[in-house]
């Protein structure tokens, strides 16, 4: 297997809980819920996953309770920033620190334990022996699959579809949604919830198949990258697929790096991706700051419905 091929690799595996991660961001910010709290959700759902796997020794019912654990947190967020209409940044930074903090504590009893299983692959042994494609796509694990098929469903599903209509309604104008018989908050309410179980189960990837044990600060401030990427990917699931595997590939240049022998310190190939995410949203800021940006125009504004006689 040669060194490209080995990349792409690496950079799909790498790249599947920020494509989750994104995925999950880009249905809290089409509703009009700016989603800052990305990295504290990853790692609950990393620490939730560790822990009833460990205890369980069922994968299903891990996913299944990190689903639940980091569902439960986009209600909260969705209370204070929808019914509340508390700031949603600060609401977005206290998930995060909320998170962290809580996800250390309960992780402290499995720390450094090897998890009994990773996630499974899809065996293709048809698509095997194709050069390329083979090595990629044959042995794939479910999440990665679940991935992919989830940026097709949500790019129909926003583009295509009454109810993606209804969605960037809320997120563009929720007043005039909200007269064409739209229930903006049961919306807001909806959307925030899957978006957070979708960063639950990119926390979930990380400890099934990229590193299969818990650490504290697991995610090592990949869900700011997927802060960024949403933003990169001008709020488009097929262009998050391309933005999160190209961020993986980053992610893995460093590693790969170091096989090859380099003498650079591996501190400073570490900090490739978050570099690179910093000088593209410059460059994109830049290159756009006379044009529409595509951010839906109601985002991180809270709808205050107006009484009706």
């Amino acid at each position: 297997m040669d060194f490209t091929t080995q990349l792409l690799i690496a950079a799909i595996s790498a790249g599947t809980p920020l494509l989750l991660a994104t995925l999950g961001g880009i249905l809290n910010e089409r509703a009009g819920i700016i989603q800052l709290g990305a990295d504290g959700l990853m790692l609950m759902g990393a620490v939730t996953t560790c822990i009833v796997y460990l205890r369980t020794g069922n994968l299903w019912l891990a996913l299944l309770a990190t689903v639940a654990v980091t569902a439960v947190f986009g209600l909260l967020h969705s209370f204070l920033c929808v019914t509340l209409r508390a700031n949603q940044t600060m609401s977005g930074l206290a998930m995060t620190l909320f998170g962290s903090g809580l996800s250390a504590y309960l992780g402290k009893p499995v720390s450094g334990i090897p998890l009994p299983g990773t996630s499974p692959k899809l065996h293709l042994p048809w698509l095997e022996p194709i050069p390329v494609l083979g090595p990629i796509f044959g042995r794939m694990d479910y999440l990665t699959w679940l991935s992919l098929l989830l940026v097709l469903v949500l790019h129909l599903l926003i583009h295509r579809t009454s109810w993606g209509l209804h969605l960037r309604a809320v997120g563009d104008n929720p007043a005039t949604a909200d007269v064409m018989g739209i229930r903006v908050q049961l919306i807001r309410y909806s959307y925030v919830i899957a978006g957070a179980a979708l960063i639950g189960l990119a926390g979930a990837d990380m400890v099934l198949a990229y590193a299969p044990t818990w650490n504290e600060g697991l995610t090592a401030g990949r869900g700011w990258i997927a802060v960024g990427l949403v933003i990169f990917a001008r709020w488009n699931p097929l262009r998050a697929l391309f933005c999160a595997c190209f961020f993986g590939a980053l992610d893995s240049l460093g590693f790969r790096i170091q096989l090859l022998g380099s003498t650079v310190p591996p501190y400073f190939l570490k900090m490739i991706p978050y570099i690179v995410t910093i000088l593209v949203l410059m460059y994109l800021g830049y290159r756009n700051r006379n044009k529409p940006s595509g951010t839906p125009e109601a985002l991180g504004v809270p709808y205050i419905r107006e009484q009706r006689f």
